[in-house]
C-alpha cells in the first residue's frame, strides 16, 4: 500500500489495536508480564546477500534421535518469547509512540506518520542490515514487554505498527529481500505480541479484535515452510521459530516439519569434530547459543532433542574453548566482530571466557581441524609466572575453499602474547561496505603471503604436516592461490622464549609481486629499522613487536621491509574490530618480485626494552637460526627436505 492512507482506514486500525473495547492511554490491572528467554547477543549485520540463493543444503545424514523418545513431562507444552536481540533498547516507547526506528550506529529516524502508519519501503541509509531489522518488528520490544504487563497504550501501539506491516507486506514477500531475511524474527516477534495481549488483557484466549496476528502465523509458518534457509545458522533460527508457530497455534504438522529440518541441520551445521560450517569464529559462537536454544524449545514443546545436538554443541565448547585467545576473546576468523568467548558455567569455555577465574583448565592445548583451523595456546596460565594473559596463542588457517561467512585467508596466522594483541586480521566489515567489504574479505586483509598482481581463485589449502611437542609446533601447507602459481607456508611455533617463524615459498609461471604480509594492532605505531627488520610498539606500552626477515635461498631487494597503513589506493593498513568502525592500522610488507620468492620471516613479542639478536650457520645440510630474545636462546632449523624445526 502507499504510505498516505484515508483518515477511515487509519480509525480502522487503530479500532483494530484496541483491545476488549478498552480505551487506550489506560492501563489495565498491572500484570507480570510476559516471560523472555535470556541468550548472548547474536549476529547484528543481515546475511542474506541480494541476488544470491541463501540457502544451504545440508550434506551429512541427518541425526535420528530428535523426537523419537518420549519426554517424560507433565507440563503443557509452551514457547517462550526469545526476546528482541537488544533492538529493544535502541527502541524506547517515546520514540514509537513518535514512529522512529533506531538500528546503530544510525540515528533515528521517522518511519511512519506519527499514528502507526509506517512506510516499509523506507532504507534512508542505504543499508542492508538497517533494513532487515527494520522489517523484523523487533524494535517494537520496550512496547510488547509494556503491554504484556497491562500497558494498553503500548499495546495500541504496537499492535497498530505490526499490524500495518501484515497489511501492507502480503503473502509472499520473498521478492523483499530484507522482509525475507526477517521472517524468521517477525515470526517471534507476533508470537510475542500475541503473549502480551493475552497477558496485558488478562485473557486466556485470543479477543477477536487480535485474531489478525493468529493469521499472520500462519502466513509466516507458510512462508517458513516454503523458503527453509538449510543448514546454517539462519536455517535453524527458521525452524525454532516455525516449532514456536506450531506450538502455539497446536499444529504439529509445524512442529513435525520443524523437528525434521534440526534433525537435518545439526549434522551438517556442527560437524563430527565441532567445526561450523560457516567458516566464522563469531558465528560458531552464536550457532552454540542457537543449538541450545533449540534444545531448550523442543523440550518445552514436549518433543525429546535426542542426545546428537548435546554432542555435536559439546564439541562445538570444545572448538570455542580452544579458539580463544589468551586475551580472552575469539580470533577474527571470517565474519567475526571482536568478541570475548562467553563463559557458559559448567563447559570449558567458563574458564577460557573467564580469563581462568572460573572452572577446570581444559585438558587440551593444541586443536587441529580438518574444516581448516589450527588452534593453538603456550598453556592455560596455571603456571603463576604467567597467569592467563601472559601466555601465548594462535590460531591458522587452511581448508576448504572460502564459503558463506568465511574469507579468503588460508594460512593466516593471529597471535597473542604477552597480554596483547601481536598479530591480526582484518576484520569484519559489512556486506553493504562496498570495497572495503572486498578488501576485509581478501587475502589482503590476512597475514599471508598474497600475489597481488594475481586474482584469488580461492583455493583448496592442504596441511601436508604437523608436529606437536611440549615447547613447539610445527605446521606446512600448500596451495595454488592464482592460477600458475603454488604456495608453500611453514609455521614454526615456539614456547620460551614465545614467537613464531614462518618459511613462505612460492613460484610462478609469469614474474609477479609476492608478499608476506603481518598485519598489527591499530594502537601500535611500526617502523622501518632496516631492510630486514621492522619494530611496533604502542605508546607507553611494556611490549613491543619485533619482525624481521632472514635472508635465506633468496637475496633481500631494497625495499624488502616496507609498512603500510591507512592506505586507500590499494587498501592496506586497515583493521575492522567491529562492522562499522574502521581504525588505521599498521601492515609490515615483506616484499619480493620475479617467478619465485622465499621469505623466511620471525614475529617476536618481547619487553619494551628487550633485545632480539640472532646469527646463522649451516650444520651439514641444515640451515641454522640461532637466536637470543631478552636472553633466552633458541635455535631452529631447516632441513634440506624443507622441514622447519626447533633444535633442541
Amino acid at each position: 500500500m502507499r504510505f498516505i492512507r484515508s483518515t477511515a482506514v487509519i480509525a480502522g486500525i487503530a479500532a483494530l489495536a484496541l483491545g476488549a473495547g478498552t480505551a487506550a492511554g489506560t492501563t489495565r490491572g498491572p500484570t507480570p508480564g510476559i516471560t523472555i528467554a535470556s541468550a548472548p547477543a547474536g549476529p547484528g549485520n543481515a546475511q542474506f546477500v541480494p541476488g544470491a540463493s541463501n540457502v544451504v543444503p545440508p550434506t551429512a545424514p541427518p541425526a535420528t534421535d530428535i523426537g523419537t523418545a518420549k519426554l517424560q513431562t507433565a507440563a503443557a507444552p509452551f514457547y517462550t518469547c526469545p526476546g528482541f536481540s537488544g533492538l529493544e533498547r535502541q527502541n524506547p516507547l517515546a520514540d514509537l509512540y513518535a514512529d522512529k526506528f533506531t538500528w546503530a550506529p544510525y540515528a533515528a529516524y521517522k518511519v511512519g506518520n506519527g499514528g502507526g502508519n509506517i512506510n516499509w519501503s523506507l532504507n534512508p541509509y542505504k543499508n542492508a542490515s538497517w533494513y532487515m531489522w527494520f522489517h523484523s518488528l523487533r524494535w517494537l520490544g520496550q512496547g510488547i514487554i509494556a503491554a504484556g504487563k497491562g500497558d494498553l497504550t503500548a499495546l495500541t501501539r504496537v499492535n497498530t505498527i505490526a499490524y500495518d506491516w501484515y497489511r501492507d507486506n502480503p503473502y509472499s514477500w520473498k521478492a523483499n529481500v530484507g522482509a525475507w531475511e526477517s521472517t524468521m524474527h517477525r515470526t517471534n516477534v507476533l508470537i510475542c505480541l500475541r503473549q502480551a495481549v493475552l497477558s496485558g488483557l488478562q485473557v486466556t484466549t485470543l479477543p477477536a479484535r487480535y485474531a489478525w496476528i493468529d493469521s499472520a502465523l500462519l502466513s509466516h509458518a507458510r512462508f517458513l515452510t516454503n523458503y527453509w534457509s538449510g543448514a546454517w545458522n539462519h536455517g535453524t533460527d527458521e525452524s525454532i521459530a516455525l516449532f514456536g508457530v506450531g506450538v502455539t497455534l497446536n499444529r504439529s504438522d509445524y512442529k513435525n516439519l520443524a523437528v525434521q529440518r534440526l534433525a537435518a541441520g545439526i549434522t551438517t551445521s556442527i560437524d563430527a569434530q565441532g567445526s561450523t560450517n560457516e567458516q566464522s569464529a563469531g558465528y560458531a559462537a552464536f550457532n552454540y547459543s542457537l543449538w541450545g536454544r533449540a534444545i531448550t524449545v523442543l523440550q518445552n514443546g514436549g518433543v525429546s532433542p535426542g542426545t546428537t545436538i548435546s554432542t555435536r554443541r559439546d564439541l562445538l565448547a570444545k572448538w570455542l574453548t580452544l579458539a580463544t585467545n589468551s586475551l580472552g576473546k575469539l580470533p577474527q576468523i571470517g565474519d567475526t566482530e571482536l568478541q570475548a568467548t562467553y563463559p557458559y558455567a559448567g563447559t570449558p569455555m567458563e574458564y577460557a571466557g573467564s580469563l581462568g577465574k572460573s572452572g577446570t583448565a581444559p585438558p587440551w592445548r593444541v586443536g587441529v581441524y580438518s574444516a581448516g583451523y589450527v588452534f593453538g595456546r603456550t598453556g592455560w596460565g596455571t603456571d603463576p609466572a604467567r597467569g592467563f594473559t601472559g601466555e601465548s596463542a594462535y590460531s591458522i588457517r587452511f581448508g576448504p575453499a572460502r564459503a558463506y561467512h568465511g574469507h579468503s585467508d588460508h594460512t593466516s596466522i593471529t597471535y597473542t602474547a604477552r597480554g596483547r594483541d601481536i598479530i591480526i586480521n582484518g576484520g569484519y566489515a559489512a556486506y553493504s561496505a562496498g570495497v572495503w567489504r572486498t578488501w576485509t574479505v581478501s587475502p589482503s586483509a590476512h597475514s599471508v603471503l598474497t600475489t597481488p598482481g594475481s586474482t584469488d581463485v580461492n583455493p583448496v589449502t592442504k596441511l601436508n604436516a604437523y608436529s606437536i611437542k611440549a615447547n613447539a609446533e610445527s605446521y606446512q601447507f600448500s596451495d595454488v592461490p592464482g592460477v600458475g602459481i603454488s604456495r608453500v607456508r611453514r609455521v614454526l611455533v615456539l614456547k620460551d622464549p614465545d614467537l613464531i617463524v614462518t618459511w613462505d615459498t612460492a613460484s610462478a609461471k609469469v614474474a609477479q609481486a609476492f608478499q608476506t604480509l603481518w598485519h598489527l594492532p591499530s594502537d601500535q605505531r611500526a617502523t622501518v629499522y632496516s631492510r630486514t627488520t621492522a619494530t611496533a610498539i604502542a605508546p607507553g606500552d611494556t611490549t613491543r613487536t619485533v619482525i624481521f626477515q632472514v635472508p635465506f635461498r633468496q637475496a633481500l631487494p631494497a625495499g624488502a621491509t616496507l609498512v603500510k597503513q591507512g592506505q586507500s589506493s590499494p587498501i592496506q593498513g586497515w583493521t575492522y574490530p567491529t562492522s562499522n568502525v574502521r581504525k588505521s592500522a599498521p601492515t609490515v610488507m615483506m616484499a619480493r618480485s620475479g617467478k619465485s620468492a622465499s621469505i623466511l620471516s620471525f614475529v617476536v613479542p618481547v619487553r619494551a626494552t628487550g633485545g632480539v639478536t640472532y646469527k646463522t650457520y649451516w650444520s651439514g645440510t641444515t640451515y641454522v637460526v640461532s637466536l637470543k630474545v631478552g636472553g633466552v636462546a633458541a635455535a631452529i632449523g631447516i632441513t634440506a627436505g624443507g622441514s622447519l624445526y626447533r633444535i633442541g
